[in-house]
């Protein structure tokens, strides 16, 4: 297993990660419509490229094969967090997390953030974040609840209040 940066051409395999994470995995959380309007099988392939470039995400590899993958921006926002249906369960979470965390500590944030789905909940709860508002975000017309969750850090010795 390895972790590295994006690299171009890695989108369409980035597409299947976060497809069958959703449809294979976050689909004991969530309705069939929920599922078809957060993970369209029809999304386009531009504006996906387009969106996968901009956050610049870390790469899980195993064997050669693009197993999940997840960013940090420079806000400490976690855009992206998506494991392969297909290898749910086998620690890449925990890689991607710590290579996170390491990233964060690079960019000597104060604060992590994202926007979780349930099924993610407790694996982001295990690696410290707590719940701070309960969301119910439209997308495609179909209303996908998720929850907004926080991480303080501390580095080095440094408070998190106290950080840059």
């Amino acid at each position: 297993m390895r972790i590295r940066r994006f690299r171009t051409g890695d989108e369409a395999a980035l597409f299947r990660v976060y497809f069958t994470a959703i449809h294979e995995v976050a689909c004991r959380d969530y309705a069939p419509e929920q599922i078809d309007a957060w993970a369209p099988a029809n999304l386009d392939p531009d504006l996906w490229a387009e969106r996968v470039r901009r956050i610049d995400p870390f790469v899980a590899e195993s064997g050669g094969e693009i197993v999940g993958y997840a960013d940090v921006q420079r806000n400490g926002y976690i855009d992206h967090f998506f494991v392969s249906g297909t290898h749910a369960r086998q620690g890449i979470g925990t890689l991607l997390m710590n290579r996170l965390h390491r990233q964060a500590r690079e960019l000597r944030l104060a604060t992590l953030t994202s926007d979780v789905s349930r099924t993610a909940e407790p694996f982001f709860a295990r690696h410290g974040f707590r719940v701070v508002e309960r969301r119910f975000p439209v997308v495609r017309g179909v209303t996908i609840p998720n929850a907004l969750m926080s991480r303080q850090l501390e580095y080095a010795g440094r408070r998190p209040e106290t950080a840059p």
